[in-house]
């Protein structure tokens, strides 16, 4: 027991400054606030206007991407400087954790994490592709049928 004693005191320490930390937060800060308290912070520049739209979701889930992908190139790095030295045990956790890795990524794919653009927009307005579309059905077909004699284009002209 006594070689757990500087654990369990660092632990209570911990505790402790935390819960001091919090009331002395609470006891001191000055409760009274103004506009220049309230309004937000933006590297000095005093906001002119107020913002016209919020970040899209998009935008933090690119983020996340991001950070998936550099958290895993992190881990592997040590991984592959010294694979051979882990054997069997090594891989199957490197699968592991390039599995749980993958399943963030798609996660953040069916979330529309990549759709921007006039795709996404082609893709939200279009209903499902049937299999019985084929190009007969949805080629609009140009030539003279259904035209008048004097409806001649420029280079039927020469013709």
């Amino acid at each position: 027991m006594g070689q757990y004693l500087p654990v369990l005191l660092l632990a209570v320490l911990a505790i402790l400054f935390a819960v001091i930390s919090r009331f002395a937060s609470q006891l001191l800060a000055p409760s009274a606030t103004t506009v220049a308290k309230r309004s937000p912070y933006e590297c000095g520049i005093v906001p002119g206007r107020e913002t016209l739209e919020r970040f899209p979701v998009r935008f933090y889930l690119i983020a996340m991407i991001f950070i998936v992908f550099d958290i895993e190139i992190i881990f592997l790095y040590p991984w592959a400087v010294i694979y051979r030295n882990l054997g069997g045990i090594g891989l199957f956790e490197v699968l592991v954790f390039t599995l749980s890795v993958l399943v963030s990524f798609v996660y953040l794919l069916s979330n529309g994490a990549l759709d921007w653009g006039p795709a996404k927009q082609a893709r939200l307005l279009s209903p499902m592709v049937s299999a019985n579309r084929t190009t007969l059905t949805t080629v609009r077909r140009v030539g003279l049928d259904g035209r008048h004699e004097g409806d001649v284009g420029p280079d039927e002209e020469a013709a």
